[in-house]
């Protein structure tokens, strides 16, 4: 049991409860690097993953799911804030102010989905990857704290934060995160207050070694068809040298995989035990795609240099399920993590869904009744510091800042990716429209000073610039931020 008392600087305000009866309970089970391949309901015959299956057959399954960056700090950060990184100023993965006297807040004075379901009565547990700055210190309206220091580490003797103390957890940590994410779930049964629960597990991010043996071995006969080992990418960052048609990783990935499912299988089952699982809501995630092998790769969007925007590196796996609330159905529709934020809240009754600075639209309608609002058009946005997409049901358009390389696919004739139209003169008229589509959207929600569009190519990393907020910038490794709180924008 992990349990701390919030900062004062961001203390739970008086509850105000929502309008009806929509004091549900949540639980959003996260996992990091999982492709949407790298599961059974996505039709992989070869992972197992039955209680995702399980789940996915109790609510609604996702099949066009994108991330807003194809690497994990940001992309949780727009998770949390429902802001693109231009808006909440993270860029790329965390590896400076995660704990120790440089920590630093990279959320501080963003409005988090999790702050308002404090500010609402919600009691909110974290158990697993935070990665998003000060480890050490429970933030945005979490009371209960149980996380990695960093964002990842070897699967045995992992850094972890308990009780605001660094230490090094003894177990397995998939296993540990389950395990502390159930302290806190028989807590909040007994106290039968409304609960928000975060389960972030470390699977299947890298290294795929230390995983139970039993599980790896229990790949030992398969082929790996799902992941074909194709001719080095061009591009490949060299960290692809080492996995490339090793089998030892992909089986390594696979028990990851597997070893995660199964924690999610206990978490059911533990709702279920404490008469929970009609009063919640479960939702399953992960924080990019991911490929292994697909392309010629290993990794995700920074898995090439230039960095890349390929469907498996952007498309994720997403589940709901609320029995007898959410729909039980495969949607096909373009859905963006930025919309997740404004879905929650309207889902809940919760006021903030509908925040004309956010750039996502509420699915609550459609998973109810399957129906919803479509946007005016058919479009999903993405940004990777200089990298910016624009991708429509059939045509994917990807800009580099400056100078290119770009990328024009067309999505129904040529789902894997593999014939760049950007330079054919036929499509010229199409890449003007989607580029102007595109510059117009951005410029429509973004902070300026946090401007992906001011990151180097080769290296996106937040850059604060001084003043902002009245301080002084200053880097700690990957990442920038002010000596001064941000502000949320008016």
């Amino acid at each position: 049991m992990t349990r701390s008392s919030p900062n004062r600087n961001e203390a739970v305000a008086q509850e105000e409860k929502p309008a009806g009866d929509r004091r549900w309970n949540v639980v959003v089970i996260l996992t990091d690097d999982q492709g949407v391949w790298a599961a059974g309901c996505y039709g992989n015959p070869e992972i197992r993953t039955p209680n995702l299956d399980r789940l996915a057959a109790t609510g609604t399954q996702f099949d066009n799911f994108f991330v807003a960056t194809p690497v994990c700090s940001p992309s949780r950060a727009t998770l949390l804030t429902g802001q693109v990184p231009s808006q909440h100023g993270i860029h790329d993965w965390i590896d400076g102010g995660n704990v120790g006297p440089d920590a630093i807040r990279y959320l501080r004075g963003a409005e988090t989905y999790t702050a308002v379901l404090a500010r609402h009565g919600w009691r909110c547990g974290i158990s697993g990857k935070w990665h998003l700055g000060d480890s050490a210190t429970p933030q945005c309206g979490f009371t209960d704290w149980y996380v990695h220091q960093k964002g990842s580490s070897d699967y045995n003797a992992a850094p972890m934060v308990r009780d605001g103390r660094l230490v090094t957890e003894s177990r397995y940590i998939t296993d540990a995160i389950t395990d502390e994410a159930l302290n806190m779930l028989a807590r909040y049964a007994e106290a039968r207050a409304p609960f928000y629960l975060s389960v972030h597990y470390t699977a299947p991010h890298s290294p795929w070694t230390g995983h139970p043996e039993e599980l790896v071995r229990s790949y030992d006969d398969c082929p790996f068809d799902s992941c074909p080992q194709e001719p080095r990418h061009p591009w490949a960052e060299p960290f692809t040298d080492q996995h490339l048609g090793n089998r030892e990783s992909l089986q390594g990935y696979f028990a990851a995989v597997t070893a995660m499912d199964i924690g999610v299988g206990r978490i059911l089952d533990a709702l279920e035990t404490h008469g929970l699982r009609e009063r919640t809501l479960v939702v399953f995630l992960s924080d990019n795609g991911f490929s292994c092998g697909h392309h010629g790769f290993w990794g995700k969007g920074n898995g090439t240099r230039p960095l890349n925007m390929y469907e498996r590196s952007i498309k994720v796996p997403a589940i709901i399920s609320h029995p007898g609330r959410v729909k039980i159905q495969r949607a096909p529709h373009m859905v963006s993590a930025y919309d997740f934020y404004p879905t929650l809240l309207d889902y809940l009754g919760l006021p903030g869904a509908d925040d004309p600075r956010l750039p996502g639209r509420s699915l609550a309608g459609l998973l109810r009744n399957g129906r919803s609002e479509e946007r005016e058009h058919v479009v999903v946005f993405d940004e990777y510091g200089p990298v910016r997409m624009i991708r429509t049901e059939r045509w994917k358009y990807v800009h580099r800042y400056p100078d290119g390389p770009h990328e024009l696919f067309d999505l129904v004739n040529d789902p894997e990716e593999r014939d760049n139209l950007a330079a054919e003169a036929a499509h010229q008229r199409r890449i003007r429209e989607m580029k102007g589509e595109m510059e117009e959207w951005f410029a429509r929600y973004v902070i300026p000073a946090r401007d992906g569009l001011r990151q180097p190519a080769d290296r996106p990393t937040p850059t604060y610039p001084r003043g902002l907020g009245g301080g002084q910038s200053r880097p700690v490794g990957r990442a920038w931020q002010t000596s001064e709180d941000q502000e949320r924008p008016a």
